[in-house]
């Protein structure tokens, strides 16, 4: 098939995906082959593709094509995750719009809204997949909340609630104001803010006095049930056994005595809220205090902020700040930065919230997840990620599982009329249960399910064991055969969220590790440095990048920089840089295939540079293997890439090819196709496409062959004498090829090479061909009017005689000898003035002695030219 004369991407890469899924090459199924799995970090449904995205999935797509290319038995499960809070927020929004209101709905009248929204906007994001090149098994295509994986998460509560490991309580949650539900600890992002710290005048009751109460969140003196000062801090003994008065609210409370106080914020009296804050609630429980709650859900205050109520909390704060200054009662405020937890999903500032909720504890869970990360059983690339592992699962919290959201999974828990419950996976089964524990009729139709639904996460936990159904079927083929999965590819963020409940679930119900490594991303950041999202807009979208540099382009842009667990610096020009690689690989093999071939004496000039790049191509190929057996996945794109740029098409093709217009030997032009072969196949897992198109011209192809299923080349033994030999070669080229470009000689002009001393000549041939020399000898001493240069301890030269005017040679020579005497009379006026060298840096005198050497030795090397010219 005749080849275009430019690489086109948009040409190839849906003919060969198709090509690929018509073949079903993605496709996996038990067999008696090794394993080798992968499960996709779920995407949101309802998410569309960011540079994220890319990044991960690319390096998942190396990792299994270069899997299905060792002869393993490759399964890349993909699908996507409902994303509770996310999508909840959208199909909210959208019914806004359409000025529906969600309250005005019921519960199943929403879902289907919600079940709309997915359906419309859920395939989105895995389609874009697959212009990326994606080759998952697209057949094995899961969604949290489809029927084998919905089971799987009730089946799981269900268990766990019967363990004891799961319990409903009143507990202090972090609550979202915008989203409408509780959070867990991992959902809260704790961002520094500039905000202010109040001083607020508290009375003493039956006093003129006053204490000074120091405080960030002035609108929750209406929660105030007491102040706390240290036993140990006399600043504050005063107002020990006495009753304060909480402005505005003219509440009396007592002040209590406790070691908790830090004595050196504020002024050392501390207000205590135990509504609204995880510590005054500890210290509520502890002094059995009284409990306001002063905030509705959505973040207003109620009826207990009196006149603010219906008011929003940050708009209270202004209000409330010039209330307190009118009434004097605000000793003074200062500008304070503190850290204030945010939600994730929402980015709203959280609400310390008591709460009845849904608990999983936790203690028992993280001990042998912690283990196997600290044993190695799992390992994490890079390794510094143990640490910060180690020290949250040292340090976990029971998991707050519940969510007051209605698209999700609804918790299986069934309310009796008397208002207990029972928990059973479906209602008839609780209906059972209920039976068994009342003495009154009771029927069916009054069991009221909970209203809550489970955190997103409480399904995605399962996932490596859920996607080949191993909850509902723990002993079917699939689960079986492909569990443990190998490798997880995910970013560091998701470490507590993700990672580790999957370590957890998986020996909790499979009584083993749930993959064997984990892989961590960096964050793809700007030229800034700078991390990519919508609200900055600097991250570039990355179906129109595929469109402007081809999807191999981008894989490899992304891929250059990108070494696990450090951050990516990402450019365009990156992508650039291997769309112009791709279009090297092109022209390079356009080159070969258009070669005429004929049944010729081969030369001896290709006999060694088969025997070499045979070599290189050999220790390349072990090189990579032990790369990728530590992730470094960067670094063996880099091997590829210098092998096939810098080795393959700037030295071998330069020896191999014959000269202008005529034929190339048969042998050497069936080895050069060997190598040509041997490479595209260790470029394929990173660059798919046009390794496919290139491999499928390379021969004579039947239908249902691809690269994809051919096999990586294998490790053999190779030469180290002929590589180091031809790091010398290459560098006696070079020095040829410097002075020809110094003297302006042009190429179609043969030079002559001395050797001074004694030599090797194995491979005069290859020197001789690509210096374009008449002649190679060793000689005792080089000619007069030679030009030399030195490898290693051996001495080239090359006689100029009849090749340059010697007269304008010496002239110019003698001008630049001028030009750096003149340079150095200048550099030594600065070292001669003393105030110079005193008050200057150390390195910048250094730098001008350094500055006055490199001239010395230009002019001195000048002068030996002269010298030998003048011979």
């Amino acid at each position: 098939m005749e080849l275009a004369s430019k690489y086109n991407p948009t040409d190839i890469e849906s003919k060969w995906y198709q090509y690929w899924l018509d073949n079903k090459f993605f496709s996996s199924k038990p067999d008696g082959r090794e394993p080798y799995t992968i499960v996709i970090p779920p995407p949101n449904v309802t998410g569309v593709l960011h540079m994220g995205h890319m990044l991960n999935n690319t390096i998942q797509d190396v990792l299994i094509r270069r899997a299905r290319m060792q002869g393993k038995n490759a399964c890349w499960v993909p699908g996507t995750d409902h994303a509770s809070i996310a999508t909840e927020a959208k199909v909210v929004n959208k019914l806004a719009q359409e000025g529906i209101k969600k309250n005005d709905l019921t519960r199943e009248e929403f879902l289907k809204h919600a079940w709309e929204w997915t359906h419309k906007h859920g395939g989105i994001i895995l389609e874009q997949l697959k212009k990326l090149g994606a080759s998952c098994d697209w057949d094995r295509t899961c969604f949290t909340m489809d029927e084998k994986r919905s089971e799987s998460v009730i089946k799981v509560f269900v268990d766990l609630y019967n363990k004891g490991m799961i319990y409903r309580g009143v507990k202090m949650v972090n609550w979202d104001p915008k989203a409408l539900t509780a959070l867990s600890d991992e959902e809260v992002i704790h961002k520094e803010q500039h905000g202010k710290l109040y001083y607020i005048r508290y009375k003493i009751e039956g006093e003129a006095g006053y204490a000074v109460v120091a405080t960030t969140r002035p609108e929750t003196i209406f929660g105030d049930v007491a102040v706390c000062v240290n036993p140990n801090d006399e600043k504050t003994a005063c107002f020990r056994g006495k009753k304060l008065i909480v402005p505005i609210v003219n509440r009396v409370v007592p002040v209590i005595e406790d070691e908790y106080v830090d004595m050196e914020f504020g002024t050392g009296c501390l207000k205590v809220t135990p509504a609204h804050d995880v510590n005054d609630y500890t210290l509520g429980l502890k002094y059995n205090l009284e409990t306001i709650d002063i905030f509705n859900d959505n973040g207003t205050l109620n009826a207990a902020g009196l006149h603010y109520n219906g008011k929003d909390r940050f708009q209270v704060r202004k209000e409330i700040e010039q209330e307190l200054l009118d009434k004097g009662l605000m000793e003074k405020i200062e500008d304070y930065v503190n850290k204030v937890g945010f939600s994730e999903r929402t980015d709203v500032p959280i609400e310390p919230k008591l709460s009845t909720q849904w608990f999983l504890k936790m203690e028992n869970l993280a001990k042998p997840a912690l283990e196997a990360v600290m044993n190695e059983t799992i390992k994490f690339v890079p390794e510094k990620f143990k640490n910060t592992y180690r020290y949250w699962m040292e340090n976990i919290r029971d998991w707050n599982i519940s969510r007051q959201l209605w698209w999700g999974h609804q918790i299986p828990a069934y309310y009796l009329p008397d208002g207990q419950f029972v928990v059973a996976e479906n209602k008839e089964a609780a209906y059972q249960k209920a039976l068994s524990i009342v003495n009154y009729p009771l029927s069916i139709d009054e069991l009221r399910q909970d209203e809550d639904c489970l955190d997103t996460w409480f399904s995605s936990w399962l996932w490596p064991i859920s996607v080949f159904d191993g909850i509902n079927h723990p002993e079917n083929e699939d689960i079986n055969y492909y569990y443990p999965t190998n490798d997880l590819v995910t970013a560091p963020d998701i470490i507590f969220f993700w990672v580790a409940r999957m370590i957890m679930s998986g020996y909790e119900y499979r009584q083993k590790a749930c993959f064997t490594n984990v892989y961590f991303t960096g964050i793809v950041r700007d030229k800034l440095g700078r991390k990519m999202s919508k609200q900055l807009g600097n991250s570039p979208d990355p179906i129109e990048l595929m469109e402007k540099y081809g999807a191999d382009g981008v894989r490899m842009g992304l891929l250059l920089t990108a070494p696990a667990g450090n951050d990516i610096p990402f450019d365009d020009s990156l992508c650039e840089q291997g769309r112009n690689f791709n279009n090297k690989i092109w022209n390079a093999f356009r080159l070969v295939k258009g070669w005429e071939v004929a049944d010729i004496k081969q030369p001896e000039t290709a006999k060694l540079a088969i025997k070499w790049f045979d070599s290189i191509l050999a220790k390349t190929v072990a090189e990579m293997d032990d790369l990728f057996s530590k992730y470094r996945l960067s670094e063996a794109l880099m091997a590829i890439y210098k092998l096939f740029w810098d080795e393959f098409s700037a030295w071998y093709l330069e020896i191999a090819k014959p000269a202008y217009q005529q034929p190339i030997d048969r042998a050497t032009y069936e080895a050069t196709l060997g190598f040509f072969d041997a490479l595209l196949r260790l470029l394929h897992p990173f660059m798919p496409f046009i390794t496919e198109e290139l491999w499928q011209n390379l021969d004579d192809r039947k239908e249902g062959e691809s690269i994809m299923i051919s096999l990586q080349p294998k490790v053999k033994n190779f030469d180290e004498i002929i590589l180091t030999d031809f790091e010398k070669i290459k560098e006696v080229i070079a020095g040829v090829r410097t002075i020809r470009l110094q003297k302006n000689i042009p190429n179609k002009d043969q030079l002559q090479l001395q050797i001074v001393g004694e030599a090797t000549n194995n491979y005069d041939a290859v020197v001789s061909k690509l210096c374009n020399l008449s002649s190679i000898e060793t000689v005792s001493e080089k000619a007069s009017g030679s030009i030399s240069f030195l490898v290693e301890t051996t001495e080239y030269a090359v006689p100029m005689a009849n090749l340059i005017n010697v007269d304008e040679e010496i002239t110019k020579m003698e001008a630049e000898i001028k030009y750096f005497e003149g340079f150095i009379a200048s550099v030594m006026k600065k070292l001669g003035n003393e105030k110079f060298v005193a008050n200057a840096k150390p390195e910048i005198v250094e730098n001008e002695r350094k500055k006055k050497a490199d001239a010395e030795s230009k002019i001195a090397s000048l002068q030996e030219g002269i010298a030998a010219l003048k011979k």
